[in-house]
């Protein structure tokens, strides 16, 4: 068993060193599958007032899933809906991608980035909503915290991507040790139930875990969830 990850080619450009490793792969796939979904969405969407079919149900996702950013991070940061609507399917079929590959959030890099981009939106908004209690929110209750705040702050980013990345990455070890350590006639048939819990149950729970986490950070720097 070999939970490592898989290192497929090294490429240098101008003497910098391109890694091509197992997860890149990956999410290219995972990337590849989702835009090739927005496209056969996209191409059965057509302007009627009694949709039907995928139609229906993609308005019923994209309404469901407004709503559920308004209630999170407030009616005036609604417009993040389109960037979390990504992230949310991005990190939704990376979990499920278990079922084949080693999902990409096994990666802390992976989770790490996506953690990072949620730590600048954090501060951009506090920033450009409630730019005087943002600064003041550093010193509270005294300036002598200001350190602590400070290190608070930056340990959103890694623990948003631990939670994450740390889930993801033990049921793909569960799982491994499964298939590794008992005999063939041992993992027939009963390991779907495992895989039904790991990647797909644990996999849409960790998924929501990290939007509304992300919403609710954010939100709140910026007051609009209050």
């Amino acid at each position: 068993m070999d939970f490592n990850i898989a290192i497929v080619r090294v490429f240098e450009v101008f003497g910098i060193p391109i890694w091509i490793t197992e997860t890149l792969i990956n999410t290219w796939i995972v990337m590849a599958v989702l835009i090739i979904l927005a496209i056969v969405v996209r191409l059965k969407l057509t302007y009627t007032d009694s949709p039907k079919g995928i139609q229906n149900v993609a308005e019923a996702i994209i309404e469901t899933f407004d709503r559920f950013v308004r209630n999170t991070a407030g009616d005036k940061l609604a417009y993040l809906g389109n960037w979390f609507f990504a992230v949310f399917f991005f990190v939704l079929f990376s979990n499920f991608s278990g079922l084949f590959l080693r999902p990409p959030t096994a990666d802390w890099a992976v989770t790490f980035a996506m953690a990072l981009a949620t730590f600048v939106l954090i501060q951009v908004m506090g920033i450009k909503y409630r730019p005087k209690a943002y600064f003041k929110s550093f010193i509270e209750p005294f300036p002598v915290f200001l350190p602590l705040n400070l290190i608070g702050e930056l340990a959103r980013p890694i623990s948003l991507s631990f939670r994450l990345f740390g889930n993801i990455l033990a049921g793909m070890i569960l799982m491994g040790l499964v298939y590794g350590l008992l005999p063939w006639f041992a993992v027939l048939g009963w390991p779907a139930f495992l895989h039904i819990y790991f990647d797909l149950a644990m996999g849409l729970l960790q998924t929501y875990i990290f939007t509304v986490l992300s919403l609710a950070f954010i939100g709140s720097m910026a007051g609009t969830s209050e």
